[in-house]
Order: structure tokens, then sequence, then C-alpha cells
């Protein structure tokens, strides 16, 4: 009992006591003439002992955009902040993101710091595993990305979904003029969807109803606390947090993880069963595939499960939130995509949205200004030296910043600040065609060995959405006249707050 006071007491008086020294420091800010911004007044003074602390938990609110404005200013696109006992060397530098996830993959894993602050949530899922594990999982899940699989996808799962469930939900809010709030729609379409062709499962999540789902907020919590637990000043704390359990943060994250731990279980167990009544059926999918490997090991298979729909949930409907603030905010790419809509009359589906180059170099651009993934961390095992000339000693955090180089001016030029789907094409015979960018330096999917595996499926069902409902569809947001949405980012990205939209019906 003792201890638990004690612990419950520095809990308390050391947020306080740092909360009273910024406090101090921003009213003397403030008492003087705010200086013109300079790259001296944006890098953070590092002092004895505490390093950058105190400039780190007074931007914790907005973390990427300060990490930005830094990297922005620093010579080489680097920056290290000392932060107590731990060192975090944070880069946009493209040379750099290249040797930390290619030339020198085998030298930055994941590593205990990631591990442990996401463990609860994702356990040993491949997005946080290293090793064998890894390896393992990657090699099973390749099999689902194939031209077979993609097909089969876009042509069931995508367009049944649209049919059945997207386009009623939509024609009804504009018959009825109601806004919707376009995030949660576009992360209920995306959960059907990767529960489906992942496991066989359909949660039945969009539906006219829209009914509540405890599962999604629990997702929501867990994404959210996780991600904050990976940027904490004081990892220490929500540590102890979670070892006394006190705070409503850990003691919510417990809650929602053993909501989306039964979540995974009853799709393991629908699965067992469905396997047992037909153990040679055709049509495999990637939960089939992993209990039939032989790792029956339902802790094993459930953080699969959690990671998978993870990442199928939550990065596709971010990409798409942001495209349509971008393309309302930018109608001659609207247009550009409309016009690319009626050209594409093939009778394949499939081959149709393949083709859209303009609709995929308009996705681009939203997710260079808006990752779903913002910042990536790795550790270094052992001593190193980058190619900008950046020492790193064992037991850094490396850490690359998407969010940061999709706003570098040294990538993209003079003009980085505007929407430009241009920027990704060229025009021959008079037709446009689709430039990319090398991964490094457009990290937004990863790069080398683990580069996302279903990129190429985001991308189809992506397309394919915008399609049908730019379409049939003006999508406008029901905002205030010069609102400006805030990204958020904990694990993955969203729009704070929703995305509130109004529907109305395309007059040709």
């Amino acid at each position: 009992m003792f201890y638990q006071l004690l612990f419950s007491f520095l809990l308390f008086i050391i947020p306080l006591f740092f909360f009273i020294l910024i406090t101090k420091s921003s009213k003397i800010k403030e008492s003087s003439s705010s200086p013109t911004p300079t790259a001296n007044n944006i890098i953070p003074k590092s002092y004895p002992f505490v390093g950058t602390f105190f400039a780190f938990f007074a931007n914790l609110d907005r973390n990427i955009q300060w990490l930005t404005e830094i990297l922005q200013n620093s010579p080489s696109a680097t920056f290290a902040l000392k932060n107590l006992n731990t060192v975090l060397v944070i880069t946009a530098n493209p040379a750099n993101v290249q040797h930390i996830l290619k030339t020198q993959f085998h030298n930055y894993p994941k590593g205990n710091y990631f591990r442990t602050s996401l463990f609860d949530f994702l356990g040993d899922g491949i997005f946080n595993a290293d090793g064998s594990n890894w390896k393992f999982q990657r090699q099973v899940s390749s099999h689902e990305f194939n031209t077979k699989s993609l097909r089969k996808f876009i042509e069931t799962v995508v367009e049944s979904e649209i049919s059945d469930r997207l386009i009623p939900i939509l024609s009804a809010a504009a018959a009825n003029k109601t806004v919707l709030d376009f995030q949660d729609i576009l992360q209920r379409f995306a959960f059907d969807n990767i529960c489906n062709i992942a496991f066989g499962y359909d949660p039945h999540y969009l539906l006219p109803s829209l009914p509540q789902a405890d599962i999604a907020q629990a997702f929501d919590d867990a994404v959210q606390i996780s991600g904050e637990r990976l940027r904490h000043p004081l990892p220490i704390i929500w540590k102890m947090k979670r070892l006394l359990n006190i705070g409503s943060s850990e003691k919510r994250l417990q809650v929602a993880i053993s909501q989306v731990n039964e979540f995974a279980q009853n799709i393991i167990k629908e699965k067992k069963n469905a396997l047992k009544e037909n153990p040679s059926a055709e049509s495999m999918d990637l939960l089939s595939r992993f209990l039939s490997s032989g790792h029956y090991d339902d802790k094993f298979v459930r953080d699969i499960v959690i990671s998978f729909t993870l990442a199928g949930r939550d990065t596709t409907s971010a990409a798409l939130t942001w495209l349509f603030w971008l393309l309302n905010r930018n109608p001659e790419a609207e247009e550009q995509i409309l016009n690319e809509i009626k050209e594409k009359s093939d009778s394949s589906i499939f081959e149709d949205i393949k083709h859209m180059v303009f609709t995929h170099a308009s996705l681009c651009e939203a997710m260079r200004f808006y990752p779903p993934v913002p910042v990536d961390s790795k550790l270094a095992e052992n001593d190193d030296v980058w190619p900008d000339g950046t020492v790193i000693k064992k037991g850094t955090r490396a850490v690359y910043h998407p969010y940061a180089m999709g706003r570098m001016e040294s990538i993209w030029g003079s003009d980085w600040a505007e929407y430009k789907p241009e920027r990704w094409l060229k025009r021959e015979d008079d037709e446009w065609i689709f430039v990319g960018r090398d991964p490094y330096t457009y990290p937004v999917f990863q790069a080398g060995p683990r580069i996302c595996l279903g990129k190429d499926m985001s991308f189809l069902q992506m397309k394919r959405i915008v399609a049908e409902v730019l379409s049939r569809f003006k999508v406008i947001p029901a905002t205030e006249e010069g609102f400006e949405p805030e990204f958020i980012g904990f694990l993955t990205a969203k729009m704070k707050g929703g995305f509130p939209v109004r529907i109305e019906e395309r007059i040709e």
C-alpha cells in the first residue's frame, strides 16, 4: 500500500513540476515581443541531463508538426533529440531512410522499445515482430496479395460492399440532407472489407443503421493509447500505471485490449470450425493459411488477426478521408478524376481501375501530405554512421518521418505546399503516364524488406471507391468557411473530430 501511494504521488508531482516550469517559460516568452521564426528559435535547446525534454514535453500535443518544423530547418534533414537517458535521431533524409530500411536493414529491427510499448495490443503480430517470426508471417501473408487474390478482392468483396452498403447509405444521406461523418463511413467500409477478404468473416459494420460497435471503439482506444505510450517522454510513468493498475488511460487500454482479443478469438474459433467441416476448401483466405500451416497457438494467430485488422481498417480509410478533403479544396483535380472515370469503359472493373492513373496520382499526392502512418521507428543494434555523416550509437532509436518528408522543399521543390497530382505524371501521346517516386523518398508504404504487402490491394480498393463515389455524388464538407482540419497521428493517422460532410447527387 505504501509503494502504491508513493508511486501515485510521484506520478502526480513530476508532471506538475514540469507543467509549472513550462508555464513560467511560456509567460516569459509571451511578455516579450515575438521574434520572427528562424531556424535558431525552432531548433530546441538541449540542457545538461534533461536534454530537449522540456521542449518535447511542451509540444507533446503537436509532436508530428513540431518535429516536421525541426527537420525542415535542419541542414541535412536530421536531428538528434536527447530526452533524459534516451536518444532519438529523427530523419527526413532519403539517403538515411534507404540506409535504415534497406542497406543496413539487419541493424535496425523494431527493437525492444517499440515492441514493449505495443505488445499489449499487437503482441507478436507482423507489425510488432522481428527476426524469424516476422519472416514466417510475411511469407504466409504474401500469398494473399497475388493477382488472382487482388482480382477476387475487387470483383467480389469490394463491389458487394460498395453496391449493397456504401451507395445506399450515401443515397439516403443525399435524399434526407443528413450530415455524415465520412471518416467513420470509410472506416466501417474498410473494416468490413479486411475482415471479409482476410478472415472470411463479415462484421456487418457498414449497414444503413450505422450500428454502434464496441469493437470499433475498442480499436480506436487501443490505437490511441498505445500510440501515446510510444511518444511518452517518460515511459516509466505508463509502465508504473500499468503495473499498479492506476490512471484512466491504462485502465481503458486494458478494457479495449480485452474486447479486441475477444473479437479475434471468436473469428479464429469460427474459422477452425469451418476448416474442420471442409478442410480441403479451394478458396483459402489469410486466416485459413495460418491455421493450416500448423500454427494453432491461439495467441499467435490472434495477434495476426489483430494486426491485419488494424492495417486494413485504419490506413485506407485515413488516406481516403484526406483525399476527399483535398479534392474539395482543389476542384480542378476532382474534375480530372471525373473525366478519367468517364473515359474508362472496359468490361473488366479490375482493368479499369488499374489504369486510372490520375486518380492514382491524386491518392499519392494526398498521402504525401497526410501519410496513414506518419512516423516509424527502429532501434540500432550496433554503432553505425548514416550517409549524411550522422553518428549512431548502439541502442539509439532511429526514427524516419514520412509526414515531414512530404513537406521537404529539398525533395519536392518550392511548390511542395501545393496539392498537385501532376507532379506524379508525365504526358506521352496525349495520355497521362504515372511516374512514381522511389520508396525511400516516399516511404508511405515503408520500403526495403518490410515494404507493405498490401500496397497494390490498398490502391485498387481506394481507386474503386473514388470512382464509384465521385461518379454518383458530390462530397461537400459540412464545416464553417475557413475551417482547417487537424491531422493527428498515433499508430495511424486520423482527422481529429471526424470529417462531417453533406452528400449531393451528381447531376450530369
